[in-house]
């Protein structure tokens, strides 16, 4: 059997999509502060949004995935809820860097955390529909023997 399918990145990589991403956390951390009441930025800079952003995203990159693999047996036995725990610990972390980033309690980390997903991902909805791909079947020239039809990236 032959698998013959092309693939399309979604996310934007290097600088630019870097500073895309650093935006749109930038603009959910702003959103989330006006909604929830125990998590602010004293003064309300964007300059402190901003680096919020920043802490947050290497935070996500670099501790994240240690803090996952060594809680994965209570992640495998949560079936993944897990995670909004250690998203959690994330924000706190982040509060802790940040001065003027507060969090008043473990369960507004936890309410901030699943805030900023839900608006990250509606705020990514934009550039996903505009970069977007659709596959196609080839024509049926490219049928292997088990009946497989492999699929081409159309733009």
């Amino acid at each position: 059997m032959r698998i013959d399918i092309t693939t399309h990145q979604q996310r934007q990589s290097g600088p630019m999509g870097f500073l895309m991403r650093t935006i749109i956390l930038t603009l959910a951390i702003i959103i989330a502060i006006r909604i929830l009441p125990g998590v602010r930025i004293e003064g309300g800079s964007v300059a402190t949004a901003v680096f919020t952003a920043l802490v947050i995203s290497l935070l996500d990159n670099f501790i994240r995935p240690i803090l996952i693999f060594i809680t994965l047996p209570f992640t495998v036995v949560t079936m993944g809820l897990f995670i909004f725990i250690i998203n959690a610990v994330i924000i706190e972390l982040a509060a802790g860097i940040v001065g003027p980033f507060q969090v008043d309690s473990f369960g507004y980390a936890l309410l901030f955390s699943l805030i900023i997903t839900a608006l990250n991902y509606l705020l990514e909805l934009p550039n996903r529909w505009l970069n977007r791909t659709t596959y196609k079947p080839r024509s049926d020239s490219d049928t292997d023997n088990d009946g497989f039809t492999p699929y081409e990236e159309v733009e």
